[in-house]
Order: C-alpha cells, then sequence, then structure tokens
C-alpha cells in the first residue's frame, strides 16, 4: 500500500497543478483544457464507444507485432549467443537496420504493402525485435563458463547443456528484453497510425488534433500512458513471481 502511495503522489501533485493552472486561465482553454474538461471527453468517448474502438486497434497490432517479433528474435538471439563467432559476418548490417527509426520506413513499408495492417505490424516488428534480440543474445553468450564445466562434469548432452544450463541462466536477460520491447512497440505503432491509419490511439489523436480538439488529445495521451503503464506493470510483476526479487529496476 505504501508502494502504491509512493507511485501516486506524483500523479496527484500534477493533476492539482494542473487543476490550478487551469484556474488561473493564464492560456485558453483551447490550447489548454482544464481536467473536468478532459474528464467528460473521456467519460464521451468511452460511452459512445469511440476510445474502445481505437485501444482494441492499437493491442490488436501490437500483440500481433509483438509475439511475431518475439519468435524471430528468440530464433536469432539463440543462433548469434550460440554462435558467437559468427557474429563479425552479420554485426555492420544488424547495426546498419538497428540505426534506423522504423518510422523511416513507413512510406516504402505502405508502398510495399498497403495502408492496411501489414505495414504496422511490420514497424511494430522492427521497433520491438532488436532490443529483445540483443538482450537475448547477451543472456545465451554470457553463460558462467563455470556451470558448462559443471555440465560437462556431468557428461550432459550438448543439448542438455542448452536446455538445464544456458536457458535457465538467460531467462533474466530475455525477460528484461522483452519488458523493453513491448515498450518499443507501444511507441511505434501510435507513431505509425498518426502516419497512416483509420484507427488506433494514434489516429485518434491526429484526427483530435485535425478537429481542433485539444481536450480528446489529452485523453489520448493519458490513455497511452495508463495502458503503457498498466502493460510495464503486469510484465513487471510477472518477472518478480518467476525470478523472485532483484528485477525491480533490472534494465538500469
Amino acid at each position: 500500500m505504501k508502494k502504491i502511495f509512493k507511485e501516486s503522489i506524483i500523479f496527484i501533485i500534477l493533476i492539482l497543478l494542473w487543476l490550478v493552472l487551469s484556474k488561473m486561465n493564464i492560456w485558453s482553454t483551447y490550447i489548454f483544457p482544464p481536467p473536468q474538461k478532459v474528464l467528460s471527453s473521456f467519460v464521451k468517448t468511452i460511452t459512445n464507444g469511440e476510445l474502445i474502438r481505437h485501444i482494441s486497434a492499437s493491442l490488436q497490432r501490437v500483440i500481433k507485432g509483438y509475439t511475431i517479433s518475439f519468435s524471430i528474435a528468440i530464433l536469432f538471439g539463440t543462433f548469434a549467443g550460440m554462435k558467437k563467432n559468427s557474429i563479425s559476418y552479420y554485426n555492420g548490417f544488424l547495426e546498419f537496420l538497428r540505426n534506423i527509426p522504423p518510422l523511416a520506413l513507413i512510406s516504402l513499408l505502405i508502398l510495399w504493402f498497403g495502408i492496411g495492417e501489414l505495414s504496422k505490424v511490420i514497424v511494430i516488428i522492427l521497433a520491438s525485435f532488436f532490443p529483445m534480440f540483443l538482450n537475448i543474445k547477451k543472456g545465451i553468450s554470457s553463460c558462467d563458463e563455470k556451470l558448462l564445466e559443471v555440465g560437462k562434469i556431468f557428461k550432459f548432452s550438448k543439448s542438455k547443456i542448452f536446455v538445464k544450463i544456458i536457458i535457465p541462466y538467460a531467462i533474466p536477460d530475455i525477460l528484461v528484453g522483452m519488458r523493453i520491447g513491448l515498450g518499443y512497440a507501444w511507441r511505434a505503432i501510435i507513431g505509425a497510425e498518426m502516419i497512416a491509419a483509420a484507427s488506433g490511439l494514434g489516429y485518434f489523436i491526429l484526427d483530435s488534433e485535425q478537429m481542433s480538439r485539444s481536450d480528446k488529445i489529452f485523453v489520448g495521451i493519458i490513455v497511452i500512458g495508463t495502458i503503457g503503464y498498466i502493460s510495464d506493470t503486469i510484465f513487471r510483476l510477472s518477472l518478480k513471481k518467476i525470478l523472485g526479487e532483484g528485477v525491480e529496476n533490472s534494465w538500469n
């Protein structure tokens, strides 16, 4: 309970500050809507189903793209971790791709795959792949040599060493990579929906901007932050349950 209060205090302060500033009329409500107006827009968009529809569209895209991305990352990350000497053949190419923002490719993806779901799913895959791949590779390749020696002493086969020693050792890095990759996936899909979509939270914000509805823009931003916070909290609690203590700030 104490921890929840600590995490909530900054939000309470910000809301109170927002309320005070809006009462002072320093800015027009067109630019800086009061909390009451934002809350009213939130209730209205929830009630008429508009916001639910956009949240659902974004969630479906993130789940689909993230699942595909993880499947690819675990495959290539495991290979890269087990075959350390092969990295010199593809490291340059991977670094080249890693430094290209996925949104920079959206125009090309639309040209190739159209404005449908596929182009947006590919953006999510490109955004979330590298943090997962790099963490999986690190976890697999950095397995303690002493543990590997113990496996050899007990005459474990290569497959048994991999399953019984390397994978358990790599699980913390794999899960941290998954957690970071999920955050990247959300950032990418919101950007992609602002450029080419007819649904989703990114489209909701862009459409609100075009309609000069700053209150709805605030609703979209707050909803994105809330969903991201909830999903990360679920992931963090899952990590803690699986791995025990010591994972609270595991990406620092």
